[in-house]
């Protein structure tokens, strides 16, 4: 039975009384929730496919790519480095501290609250889960109502598989989830746009709460000159039509230089034929946009500039081409929002440092990509490029990686989780020093005197 507005406080009670009386604290109680978590993606595979298909069409291997295979990576690697996470770490304490001994010990927070999103709403939801479970933390889950089937999986599978007595979910919309900001939480750890981020921070404002952010922008990629444009184009294309474009971390735009422009078209075309055919929107290894007026503000994109490859949509199934667009205005809309969807501007750029300079005009991206074959232009893009994930020669990789922290900067979000990261993040790393009572070192005490301001500035 969901979870009604005016029962929230009580949720809240309840959550936070079990977290006081330590339940989520030993190591044992984490281990066993990490545990139900893989049995629950494991043996419910037909039932995520099937409610990912009603709400995205989404492939079964993009499934299993996009969706489970990071989130069961994600707890074998939290599981099997728990203990080492949670232990005292050891400082080095100056002269002035001795005899003493210092260190830093992970705490939970308490209590976290975890927005997903509709785009990736199994992962989305889960992933920053495995963090919060592995610090030792109470848990409030709210699944994007958007992908209304996956949300309602997620809400029967917690609380057969997780300890209710600390992990909730609750449904709804923007009632409920105004309603639930009103509580007190430990933490708040919101996925999606940086309007909705906003609305989060104000609200979390009013407790003092901190949150992390894992928001979007427009992601580039670069296209060095003498890069391996057959390459790049296989890249390019999977990573753009993966969850039909509707990812955080897709390519929103390619800045490549005239000279290689149709030699990179041709050679996404052929790929976008090897991997879809002739008929893409009937492939059924493509997913559809996921309701219809994301359908709509996707198609108002189609009309500016010069269509290259694509630009079909059928309003009926709500899926469009994977498209590209040349001979796009810098002012268009289509270059001022997140595309998020299956449509790629090509914009043209004279050099690596008009590229970088581009880039840097604009607002912070959560990724950004440069395929080239030199390792000058490789440290260049490195050193120049402020952005919250930094991908060579391929796009969206960087995820595969438990031990990278994943998050954005400026506009595109603040705090990182994934691996120890997360656990960080969701955790308070208490500053702990213990002093010996012998022997006492009397420089620091009063009477004050020039020989003890002499020895102090000795021993500092």
């Amino acid at each position: 039975m969901s979870i009604r507005p005016e029962q929230y406080p009580a949720m809240m009670n309840e959550l936070r009384s079990a977290f006081d009386q330590g339940l989520t604290r030993a190591l044992a109680w984490r281990r066993q929730q990490l545990d139900a978590l893989e049995r629950m993606l494991r043996e419910n595979e037909a039932a995520i496919d099937a409610a990912l298909a009603a709400d995205l069409d989404k492939p079964r291997q993009e499934v299993l790519l996009g969706e489970v295979a990071l989130l069961l990576s994600e707890i074998k690697h939290a599981r099997h480095r728990l203990a080492r996470w949670s232990r005292p770490r050891r400082v080095s304490t100056p002269m002035v501290g001795q005899p003493g001994s210092s260190w830093v010990q992970p705490e939970p927070l308490g209590l976290v609250l975890i927005m997903g999103a509709w785009n990736y709403p199994v992962q989305l939801i889960l992933a920053p889960l495995i963090p919060a479970i592995a610090a030792g933390n109470a848990a409030v889950l709210k699944p994007s109502e958007i992908a209304e089937h996956t949300a309602a999986l997620i809400a029967e599978l917690v609380p057969r598989y997780l300890d209710s007595r600390a992990i909730r979910v609750v449904e709804g919309a923007v009632e409920e989830t105004t309603e639930l900001l009103k509580q007190r939480f430990d933490h708040i750890f919101y996925t999606g746009g940086a309007a909705v981020g906003r609305i989060i921070m104000r609200a979390a404002a009013e407790h003092l709460t901190p949150v992390t952010l894992e928001l979007g922008g427009k992601s580039p990629c670069v296209i060095d000159r003498g890069a391996d444009l057959r390459s790049a184009a296989r890249r390019l294309v999977w990573g753009k039509c993966l969850n039909a474009g509707q990812t955080c971390i897709a390519p929103d735009y390619v800045l490549v230089h005239p000279e290689d422009r149709p030699a990179l078209i041709e050679a996404m075309r052929a790929e976008l034929e090897a991997m879809y055919g002739e008929d893409r929107l009937a492939s059924p290894d493509y997913c559809k946009i996921i309701n219809r007026r994301h359908f709509d503000r996707l198609v108002g994109y189609l009309g500016h500039g010069q269509i290259a490859i694509g630009g079909g949509s059928d309003p009926a199934s709500e899926r469009i081409e994977p498209t590209v667009l040349i001979d796009v205005s810098p002012d268009d809309p289509v270059m001022q929002e997140e595309i998020f969807g299956p449509i790629l501007p090509v914009l043209t750029i004279d050099s690596l440092e008009q590229a970088i300079e581009f880039i840097r005009e604009r607002e912070k991206p959560l990724s950004a990509y440069l395929f080239t074959r030199s390792r000058k232009s490789e440290r260049r893009f490195e050193s120049a490029i402020s952005t919250g994930n930094l991908c060579i020669n391929d796009v969206l990789m960087f995820m595969s990686v438990p031990d990278l922290p994943f998050g954005g900067v400026g506009e595109s979000g603040m705090g990182q989780y994934h691996g120890q990261a997360g656990f960080d993040r969701l955790s308070h790393l208490k500053s702990v020093m213990r002093r010996g009572r012998w022997p006492e070192v009397t420089v620091r005490f009063a009477p004050y005197s020039n020989f003890k301001m002499k020895l102090l500035k000795l021993l500092g």
